[in-house]
């Protein structure tokens, strides 16, 4: 998919976009939806290839052990629905038909977080990393930007057993150029800096980077650490930003209980303990609206991100 630095694409586009390509290259590769097709963009590899496109229906649970089947058949099943359906409704499925078995089956989590574009309070998935996570033998990849779901998209698939991928509705900025690699399990250092560690994931990201800018006009050294991959998390860039700014700031598009946060806090508390300030949605149900303004209510625009690093700084 053609793309430019600084760019607005949306997450989902570029995964629909991103399984039809390597479908080619996949031939064992099949996308199951559970009629959101459209919306997440899965119809994408359904107009290229059909005869390897299944749609399941309001069915998310039958849609989980339909893939881990077809996974035994030699088949890569990438399965597809809303956040909070696939953990929630599909939950007992990929638990014990995916997770448990360790089964090579691909999970994206769409409208992902808080934007949902107006579908509904109830479609906020703010506990999908938290449940995700907490199941062994799951990998999971939480994009920036559109070049990064294309990356992890491909990853996913390179990795014998179960991945979930997290991708979000909204546009989001391009933030890295053509030539951008990740490697599974490793953190990005964006800048470096001592004052305080900030460490974000998913769409995060972009925002973090803005705010960062702004704080280095005002002499704040920030270092930046973006995580793409959230399980295995990278706890050797997470003890270095402890050993290094001695303060710590996470940002998520996620609840503060089990996300990014929890991750950071499990690492350090075992090894190099330091202060953890946790920016995400704080033991809440999110509301529905226009998502900017639900950012900034909640404290996730990129001059809250500011707002907070130097509250943290100045106590």
């Amino acid at each position: 998919m053609k793309m430019n630095l600084n760019d607005n694409i949306s997450q989902r586009l570029a995964f629909g976009n991103a399984l039809a390509d390597l479908g080619s290259e996949y031939r064992n590769l099949v996308v199951l939806d559970a009629d959101v097709g459209p919306s997440s963009q899965t119809k994408i590899f359904k107009d290229k290839f059909p005869d390897r496109f299944f749609q399941i229906g309001i069915a998310e649970q039958n849609m989980a052990g339909i893939a881990a089947g077809l996974s035994t058949m030699g088949y890569i099943p990438f399965i597809s629905t809303f956040a909070v359906f696939m953990v929630h409704r599909a939950g007992d499925q990929i638990r014990n038909a995916i997770a448990h078995p360790r089964a090579n089956v691909k999970i994206n989590g769409a409208y992902a977080g808080l934007p949902t574009g107006r579908a509904g309070a109830t479609h906020s998935a703010f506990e999908d990393i938290a449940i995700m996570r907490s199941l062994p033998n799951m990998t999971i990849f939480e994009p920036a930007d559109a070049r990064e779901v294309e990356l992890c998209t491909r990853y996913a698939l390179e990795i014998e057993g179960p991945v979930y991928l997290r991708t979000v509705r909204c546009d989001v900025p391009v933030i890295f150029p053509q030539d951008h690699k990740i490697i599974p399990g490793k953190a990005l250092i964006l800048t470096e800096g001592h004052d305080i560690a900030v460490i974000s994931t998913g769409m995060m990201t972009a925002r973090a980077l803005e705010a960062e800018k702004i704080l280095r006009s005002k002499g704040v050294s920030v270092k930046l650490v973006h995580m793409p991959t959230l399980k295995p998390i990278d706890k050797e860039a997470i003890q270095e930003a402890a050993e290094t700014a001695k303060t710590i700031l996470t940002i998520e598009n996620h609840s503060v209980i089990g996300g990014l946060g929890s991750a950071v806090c499990e690492v350090v508390a075992e090894t190099i303990p330091c202060k953890v300030y946790r920016l995400g949605y704080q033991d809440i149900f999110l509301e529905s609206g226009d998502d900017e303004e639900l950012f900034e209510a909640y404290g996730l625009s990129s001059h809250c991100i500011v707002k907070k690093v130097l509250e943290i700084l100045n106590k």
